[in-house]
């Protein structure tokens, strides 16, 4: 937590490093959510989004200062940045497929998707490549159980896809990074 505080007071002094200025904008976004939510505790859940879009997933020591701004034990607020699916605790890469794991997903083949992911790219679900091209996710259920399976690519629902078809669209990505 101190570094974040220490990083405003130096992007302060020093106008002309982006860095440091791109640090404090995203501090400032996030103060603005906790105060125009008057520092209420049930709006946590917006706030950890407000921090999210704003550092890009959620940094320990942002966790740390969304608790003590709202007066919230840490446990609550990680238990909270844990349990729904859409918040990360770690970087993301720059692409993003989510694999839906969810009943009727799961029984179309959404496994053995994650599975052919997993070992064409030698990561686990919840991780991002060594590159930082690619973050590997599962979700319970995106709610697009006709079209099952559903895979979500940097955003973009598709159904009806096997693990060949996957597999080509991260082939595009890793041939669009080099």
């Amino acid at each position: 937590m101190q570094s974040i505080l220490t990083e405003t007071k130096t992007s302060r002094s020093q106008t002309g490093n982006s860095k440091k200025n791109t640090v404090d904008r995203r501090l400032k976004a996030l103060n603005i959510a906790i105060k125009r939510n008057q520092y209420h505790q049930d709006a946590l859940i917006e706030i950890l989004h407000k921090a999210q879009e704003s550092y890009g997933y959620l940094e320990p020591e942002i966790l740390e200062y969304i608790a003590r701004q709202l007066k919230l034990p840490l446990s609550r607020v990680y238990g909270v940045a844990t349990f729904y699916h859409l918040f990360s605790l770690k970087p993301s890469g720059v692409h993003s497929c989510v694999v839906c794991l969810g009943t009727a997903c799961y029984v179309k083949g959404g496994g053995k998707i994650t599975s052919a992911i997993e070992e064409k790219l030698g990561i686990h679900a919840g991780e991002t490549t060594s590159d930082n091209q690619v973050s590997l996710m599962t979700a319970r259920c995106i709610g697009a159980c006709g079209i099952a399976p559903a895979v979500v690519f940097d955003g973009n629902v598709t159904g009806k896809q096997d693990p060949e078809t996957v597999l080509q669209q991260i082939k595009a990505w890793q041939s669009e990074a080099e």
